[in-house]
């Protein structure tokens, strides 16, 4: 059997589904007992109580039956229900009610009712108005009498006291109950959070608390968090350290092409310049999205920014779509950077490129779409992985590069918690690159 219907109907966060966990059983519980105590406790105590005063009722309409109809005789009628404890008086066939009278919620005057129907044959109706007086009209040869008796003689008194009780404990030990699940379910929600923004590239302080399985895991997170930070660390150090290593005998060898012939120095000052902007990009993905911290900043004014800048140095590329809204917490030299990959990617393999940010109320992206020739779909997956150069030929006759652009790009957009997605543009026909982040 499938039970995956059941999933849209269920709590999505932590609390909901603990609270559900709380909630269904205790609720469950209490049905439950209310069900089986009220139809067979007070039912059966009803129905015991009916029959014992269905039984006096019995003796006094017989003793009733055996009287002559003189004044004194009457006398003595009321006398025996005086002792029973009743109120007897003779009624008009006026006064006697057409149907039964009782309340919709009276649920014990059910049974009340049936009982005395089945031991009075002469019970024509019977009134139950309140919770204290019940009125049986029976007829005799006398006429219609009315017989009037207190109802706690037929029904248990306050009922109602137990299921009261049972609701009131049973919501103060839910709420008791789920006060203490939150304090041991936030440690685990500050995890998630911490988590969540170590992988938007922000360091938030924790320190490992609650359970000891929650402690566990927390501490799981600190030394992995620690091994990551040192990797990448050790990376960009490393990185850093080889490409600084080289700037020294490419200099020398800057200059000492420098005095040579024309004939000769200017292919060998090109390989230079290759090497040089080889250093600069290995430099870059060493750096990633390291640089700076996240802010409050305008995704439009980044953009705006970027395709300036990129105006200014002779790029076709133009704003399209803009679509303002709230600031988000965004690392703004990063994004310039992976911005910049896209349009150099795009006015590279194309002739123009148009760049929209596109916002709503929980994510930003960023899109680039150009008028080259694409890119294939089972293609998507290699072209954010490092040292990846799709087409090589195409690629050395439109450029250098060792194919970090799009790595450095992808890695901005994870350290952000977001993603770099491709697909066919509509405007242009092209490539369509988009950055989406969720703020």
């Amino acid at each position: 059997m499938s039970f995956a219907w059941l999933k849209r109907y269920m709590p999505r966060s932590l609390y909901g589904r603990a609270a559900l966990i709380l909630v269904l059983p205790v609720v469950t519980l209490q049905l439950v007992v209310s069900i089986v105590f009220i139809q067979r406790h007070f039912e059966g105590v009803t129905e015991q109580m009916s029959r014992s005063v269905a039984l006096e009722l019995r003796y006094l309409l017989d003793e009733m039956q055996g009287l002559p109809t003189e004044a004194s005789a009457l006398d003595a009628i009321r006398d025996i229900a005086r002792n029973l404890r009743f109120d007897v008086a003779f009624v008009s066939e006026a006064k006697v009610p057409y149907e039964t009278e009782r309340r919709w919620y009276d649920f014990s005057g059910i049974v009340v009712e049936r009982t005395f129907e089945e031991r009075l044959d002469e019970l024509r109706v019977i009134s139950m108005p309140d919770d204290w007086r019940i009125f049986a009209f029976v007829d005799t040869r006398l006429g219609p009498v009315q017989i009037g008796f207190d109802r706690p003689r037929v029904s248990a008194s306050n009922p109602h006291q137990l299921l009261v009780n049972m609701v009131f404990f049973g919501v103060l030990m839910t709420v008791i109950a789920y006060i203490y699940l939150r304090n041991q379910l936030r440690p685990i929600t500050r995890l998630g959070r911490v988590a969540e923004a170590f992988g938007r590239g922000q360091t938030l302080p924790y320190h490992a608390s609650g359970a000891v399985e929650v402690r566990a895991a927390g501490n799981a997170f600190l030394s992995m968090r620690a091994r990551i930070e040192r990797q990448i660390e050790q990376r960009t150090m490393m990185l850093s350290g080889v490409s600084h290593d080289l700037r020294t005998p490419l200099t020398r060898l800057k200059l000492g092409l420098s005095m040579l012939d024309d004939e000769d120095r200017e292919p060998l000052e090109r390989d230079v310049e290759d090497m040089q902007r080889l250093l600069d990009e290995f430099l870059n993905f060493a750096r990633g999205s390291s640089e700076g911290g996240q802010d409050l900043c305008d995704p439009l004014e980044i953009a705006k920014s970027v395709v300036d800048d990129a105006v200014r140095m002779g790029t076709k590329v133009t704003m399209a779509e803009m679509q303002t809204g709230p600031k988000a917490m965004l690392n703004s030299l990063s994004l310039r950077r992976a911005l910049e990959n896209l349009i150099g990617n795009a006015v590279r393999y194309g002739t123009c490129a148009e760049v929209s940010v596109i916002r709503t109320e929980k994510t930003v992206m960023f899109r680039v779409d150009d008028d080259g020739p694409g890119l294939p779909e089972d293609q998507h997956g290699a072209a954010v992985k490092p040292f990846v150069r799709l087409e090589p030929a195409r690629n050395q006759n439109k450029g250098t590069g060792v194919g970090l652009g799009l790595a450095i790009t992808n890695d901005i957009a994870r350290a952000h918690g977001g993603t770099l997605r491709f697909g066919k543009s509509d405007t242009l026909g092209g490539l369509r690159a988009e950055i989406v982040i969720g703020t």
